[in-house]
């Protein structure tokens, strides 16, 4: 099996009350993929790092193998909820893939 583990950091523009909305936005768009893209097995955000975190939410993905997760990262359903919730919101991510 495969994690995929990303963490973000919102725009530093936005305010506190858009960040609650996008944070829960994004969590709803990629924990609803669930069920949707092959060889994902599970998948959850977390967006309520305590006070001592220096980023904003983090996606905790585990995948069948690697393949399942490159057909992931093209998946339709997938880039949808990445171009719509992810990507115009934040300004940082870091990404570490690793086989469990």
């Amino acid at each position: 099996m495969v994690k995929h583990v990303i963490i973000w950091t919102l725009k530093s523009e936005l305010t506190a009350d858009d960040k609650v909305k996008i944070k829960q936005g994004i969590k709803d768009g990629l924990e609803g993929l669930k069920g949707k893209i092959p060889g994902l097995i599970d998948i959850k955000v977390v967006t309520n790092g305590l006070a001592s975190s220096n980023a904003d939410l983090m996606l905790d993905s585990t995948f069948e193998n690697e393949d399942a997760l490159k057909n992931y990262a093209t998946h339709p359903a997938h880039v949808e909820v990445a171009d719509r919730d992810v990507r115009p919101f934040t300004e940082v991510r870091s990404c570490l893939d690793y086989e469990i």
